[in-house]
């Protein structure tokens, strides 16, 4: 029998195949799902600094606007923050429940500004300087320090997070990213329009459309790596909650389609959508989750955010500094956390990007020392060189 026959006929019984064991998850066993948002998301439009007078400056078509009952605007979270709100229905809730809280100037010290780079730099979790380990993932020596624990990747590929030593199986996921129109249907609407006073605009409208597509399809789908997109992801997120609620501690799914240099939207629009149905996902796992969401941690994360000024296409370029989410039944939740500083030019980094004030191997480090009660040793497996920082959110 083939190693995937063999976990397919494990995963009916609620038993799955980790490091050479077969086991069961038990009950009071911490779970934690990592998602990677690739190619770089908004976090200025996610988590709006609403008490920034330079955000409304530097973005006047997209930015969010501040509270307001009568039209679509920020969420107040606290006086400086409010939420986007394509997700007054999903994860506002959560914040009401004190179930997420949210940590602004996150991120590497990478300052490549490169998709593959920075995501590396992430996924790895070893110092920037010297030599490393590119068959090293942070998850994958995460689980082998917790004997016993199994993990999987809701990925096309095992990520670079959880390649290693540890041996972690993979299931892909159905891609439901399709464009409205595709390549036949684009022809039969030509061709119903053939030989009208409008053949020529149709046709022209096409060709337009195809020569965009063509010039941001390349470097969209090289950074979303595989990834899949964030329509659909409800019901991809309720399946990755079954699977990791009976047989997985550690989970790890990637969300593309996030580049967003063109059109962008601000409460509306392209953006706007996908953090919608990412909410729904993210909700929806939690409610799958049951009992075992009070045992759970979710981080989401990008590899970078964007530059804070808007650019001339109304989108926004590949930046430095980005918002990181932590949601979970027992995260002490209801705020947004870290280092902080006011949202003003003279902040900026190199006069363009949020800074990075809290950096991710930090913050990991010590939000899985809390949930996993790993020792300082364990610690250094995962997170070599790094010095946790405790932000007790859970």
């Amino acid at each position: 029998m083939k190693r995937r026959q063999l976990l397919q006929a494990l995963g009916g019984t609620g038993l799955s195949l980790g490091g050479g064991q077969l086991w069961a998850v038990g009950a009071n066993q911490p779970c934690f799902l990592l998602v990677f948002l690739r190619g770089g998301y908004d976090a200025a439009n996610l988590l709006v600094p609403i008490s920034s007078s330079f955000y409304y400056e530097a973005r006047p078509t997209i930015a969010v606007a501040r509270p307001d009952r009568s039209a679509p605007s920020a969420l107040a979270l606290d006086t400086d923050w409010g939420l986007h709100p394509a997700l007054r229905d999903s994860l506002h809730p959560m914040w009401d429940r004190c179930e997420i809280a949210f940590v602004p100037f996150a991120g590497t010290h990478d300052t490549s500004r490169s998709h593959f780079e920075t995501q590396d730099s992430i996924e790895l979790g070893q110092a920037l300087q010297g030599t490393r380990n590119y068959r090293s993932g942070f998850m994958n020596r995460l689980a082998g320090t917790l004997r016993g624990t199994s993990a999987m990747a809701f990925t096309e590929r095992v990520p670079l997070a959880m390649q290693g030593e540890v041996q972690v199986a993979n299931t892909v996921l159905r891609n439901v990213n399709r464009p409205a129109v595709d390549a036949r249907q684009s022809h039969i609407i030509g061709a119903m329009y053939q030989g009208t006073e409008l053949s020529g605009a149709v046709n022209q409208g096409f060709a337009v459309r195809d020569e965009v597509l063509r010039d941001m399809a390349a470097e969209m789908d090289a950074a979303s790596r595989s990834a899949i997109s964030a329509r659909g992801f409800e019901l991809e997120a309720r399946r990755i909650a079954r699977l990791m609620k009976g047989r997985h501690r550690l989970g790890f799914v990637d969300v593309g389609g996030w580049d967003t240099h063109v059109g962008q939207g601000g409460a509306t629009g392209q953006l706007a959508t996908r953090l919608e149905e990412l909410g729904r996902g993210l909700a929806a796992y939690a409610q799958e989750m049951g009992a075992r969401w009070s045992e759970t941690t979710v981080v989401v994360v990008s590899e970078f955010g964007r530059t804070f000024r808007q650019n001339g296409n109304n989108g926004t370029d590949h930046g430095h500094g980005s918002v990181y989410w932590v949601l979970g039944g027992a995260v002490r939740g209801g705020q947004v956390v870290g280092e902080q500083v006011a949202v003003t030019p003279n902040n900026l980094f190199q006069n363009r990007d949020y800074p990075v004030l809290n950096e991710v191997r930090s913050l990991l480090g010590g939000l899985l020392q809390r949930q996993f009660g790993l020792s300082p040793s364990q610690l250094a497996t995962v997170f070599p060189g790094a010095q946790a920082r405790d932000l007790r959110l859970i």
